[in-house]
């Protein structure tokens, strides 16, 4: 047994999980620009946590993909 068959993870999987851990921080940063006072604007309170929920959905997706060999 070779040491990449002992691998838990393909390639692709370690992509999609750098992928959605920049979604995960643009959402995040997104949240920081918002204007209005405690983050209730537009910003804060609808679009940076739809954009860190779909990181957060892409990590799951990432973790669970498998290869179809």
């Amino acid at each position: 047994m070779s040491n990449k068959e002992k691998l838990a993870f393909k390639r692709i999987n370690y992509i999609l999980m750098l992928v959605g851990i920049g979604v995960l921080c643009t959402g995040f940063f997104i949240m920081t620009l918002d204007e209005q006072d405690y983050g209730f604007g537009f910003l804060g309170i609808t679009l940076g946590p739809i954009v860190v929920m779909a990181g957060f959905i892409l990590e799951f997706f990432a973790i669970f993909y498998k290869d179809k060999k």
